[in-house]
């Protein structure tokens, strides 16, 4: 039975050989015909050889997350077919290049060991030569087909047998990778030339050079094989307007709309992105104007989070962007600005730890440390994005939340929601409020020197505020304790009522957010077993619920997105009404599970984990769903899915 526009498509190759640019030309391709889109970008700690791959989810109706298996797999190199041709399902399609047939898995160099001695065990207990041969013989047995395509003999035809010409050609092999999958999955070729003028706009020649390319893969497939691939895909139509872009891209592009003027940074895996998108948009249009941010790359994380912190006592909406590592480096800062009440929002990425970890690798394993960053107590509020739309508009909420409560706040992402890209429907600009709370003006700011007291006690914790350079507006900031002028004290009644006033600020908050910026309740909530999850494993909890509602099976996800000051009296009240309770999270020791205990005294009966540095995919989710309902679950499941 034929599968239409429901597809799992990857493409590997040593980094910097062109992975990316393949992913996106297939991404968009799909894209321009209508189809939604997901892909996911895994690469390692290094510029160039090492082996990264990009998975691309096709589907009619929206796709949130990656999958286990593979169903077309495009190979630039041998390493590729020896990593990934295993996961290809039964029926699916390999497209290689056959002078590669016979690479010998010991020349492949930079395989990981534990890698290479299972593939060289596979191999062997097959009676199968380990070769990247032995792995297409196999992956053949198993149903695979092989669509094998000799790009230097098509591109001798472009270049005219001319060896300059010919090695410039060459860089066309990836587009022509494209087009090949495109004619297995019978997907029209002109949404491929359409997607070629998009990437390279304004550049005739190339595009001309890379259309007769692509012609000619695509024809080679039609003409030499069979038109009787298990998946088809077909375009949809719409009149409905969409982006394509990344978790990172939306994360600035909020920040743009929430009107942040000042972002600074130290470059460090994932967080780089972020900052490099928009540094390249510092002058953007609006409906008002010409907008304008100032993006500054610091000396080190500690210069970044100071001048951020500057930045936002002048009036300026100010952040600064970091990994794990960056921001061990920020907490001392972190703490000064909470002492003294100052609106800094921090957007961190997290990824593989401790230490420097896997540095390109997923993980959501800093939530703990975020809670309690920083010596002593002081009040700050964290919040989860769990994909490209609440990117964007929760971090316009994380300056209004920073402003309105006057303390800093924690963005958390990682780095499956940085590198993965989306269809996406625009953002809705109206839904862009800027609250600045007790911000005075001018005009409302204080008429005598000595008369403003800038962390003046208030029933709710929060003091007017004026930035710097406000007429007769004078206050000072200080690392000590201080009274409401902010000059230094260590008077024990000051101590105690300012140590209270700051507290009541989380007080305020938890009355004030409105539940809808709280949690997200998917399903309904009276279902025998509810998820829990945070984060960027929503997509594939999300993916995994429409396939076991179709199975009428009786499941609610629980998302929570404000993660401190946690939402513990409406979470135990969903909780408590369940007969089962698991909770989903990409680290070791289900560390968001161990905060609701705290904080709800309701523990889990079953936890979900993976922390091998790759995201949590629909099919892991489904298949521990399932053994949960079947009563076989053990009370931990760790997963392991990743090449």
């Amino acid at each position: 039975m034929q599968r239409v526009n429901d597809l799992a498509w990857l493409v590997g190759g040593a980094q910097g050989s062109g992975v990316d640019s393949a992913a996106n030309l297939f991404a968009k391709a799909g894209a321009f015909g209508g189809l939604y889109i997901y892909g996911q970008r895994e690469y390692y700690s290094n510029i160039m050889g090492e082996h990264s791959y990009y998975q691309v989810c096709v589907g009619a109706r929206p796709v949130r997350a990656t999958r286990s298996h593979t169903d077309v797999l495009v190979s630039s190199d041998a390493e590729t077919v020896f990593l990934h041709a295993p996961s290809v399902v039964q029926g699916g399609a390999l497209v290689y290049d056959p002078k590669l047939t016979e690479t010998s898995l010991s020349k492949v160099a930079a395989l990981e060991h534990r890698a290479r001695r299972e593939i060289e065990a596979y191999l062997s207990a097959k009676n199968l030569p380990v070769t990247m041969g032995g792995m297409l013989q196999d992956a053949e047995s198993r149903g695979v087909k092989l669509y094998p395509i000799p790009f230097d003999e098509l591109l001798q035809k472009i270049a005219g047998g001319q060896l300059t010409q010919l090695a410039q050609a060459k860089r066309m092999s990836n587009a022509m990778a494209v087009a090949a999958s495109c004619a297995v999955l019978g997907y029209e070729i002109k949404f491929l030339e359409h997607a070629l003028e998009n990437i390279f706009h304004g550049k005739k020649k190339v595009v001309e050079a890379n259309v007769k390319a692509c012609d000619l893969a695509y024809e080679y497939v039609a003409q030499k094989f069979k038109r009787d691939f298990f998946v088809r895909l077909e375009p949809l139509k719409t009149d409905e307007p969409r982006l394509y872009i990344t978790g990172a891209q939306a994360v600035a592009l909020g920040k743009l709309a929430a009107g942040c003027t000042m972002q600074t940074y130290y470059p460090i895996s994932p967080a780089t992105d972020e900052s490099v998108y928009l540094e390249s948009h510092q002058l953007f249009e609006t409906r008002e104007g010409t907008g304008a941010i100032l993006v500054v790359q610091t000396e080190d994380e500690i210069a970044a989070v100071t001048m951020a912190t500057g930045a936002a006592l002048t009036g300026a909406r100010a952040a600064t962007s970091t990994s794990g590592p960056g921001f061990s480096l920020m907490v001392e800062a972190l703490g000064w600005a909470g002492i003294n009440e100052v609106p800094l929002v921090v957007t961190l990425y997290q990824r593989g730890s401790p230490s420097t970890g896997l540095p390109t690798r997923h993980e959501q394993g800093d939530l703990r440390f975020v809670l309690h960053a920083g010596h002593g107590e002081f009040p700050r509020i964290v919040i989860a994005s769990g994909d490209l739309e609440e990117c964007f508009y929760d971090e316009i909420g994380a300056f209004n939340y920073a402003e309105r409560y006057q303390l800093p706040v924690v963005h958390l992402l990682d780095k499956s929601i940085a590198s993965s890209s989306q269809t996406q429907k625009p953002f809705d600009l109206q839904r862009a409020r800027i609250e600045r709370g007790l911000l005075l003006s001018s005009a409302e700011a204080p008429t005598q020197e000595g008369d403003y007291k800038r962390f003046l006690y208030t029933e709710t914790g929060i003091s007017p505020r004026t930035v710097l350079g406000t007429r007769d507006g004078l206050f000072w900031n200080t690392g000590d304790e201080h009274d409401e002028w902010g000059h230094i004290t260590e008077d024990p009644v000051e101590r105690v009522q300012m140590m209270e006033k700051r507290a009541k600020k989380l007080e305020v908050a938890a009355r004030e957010i409105p539940r809808a910026e709280k949690f997200n309740v998917f399903g309904d909530p009276e279902a025998d077993l509810v998820l829990l999850s945070w984060g960027s494993p929503k997509g594939a909890i999300l993916d995994a619920l429409e396939a076991l509602r179709a199975e009428k099976q009786s499941v609610c996800f629980v998302q929570c997105r404000l993660l401190w000051p946690l939402p513990g009296d409406d979470l135990r009240e969903l909780l408590e009404k369940a007969k089962r309770r698991a909770c989903i999270e990409n680290n070791y020791s289900g560390q968001f599970a161990g905060l609701v205990r705290e904080q709800t005294g309701i523990a889990m009966d079953h936890l979900i984990v993976k922390f091998n540095g790759r995201p949590i995919t629909m099919d892991e989710v489904y298949q521990s769903v399932k053994e949960i309902l079947s009563g076989e679950a053990p009370q931990r499941m760790v997963l392991t899915h990743g090449a």
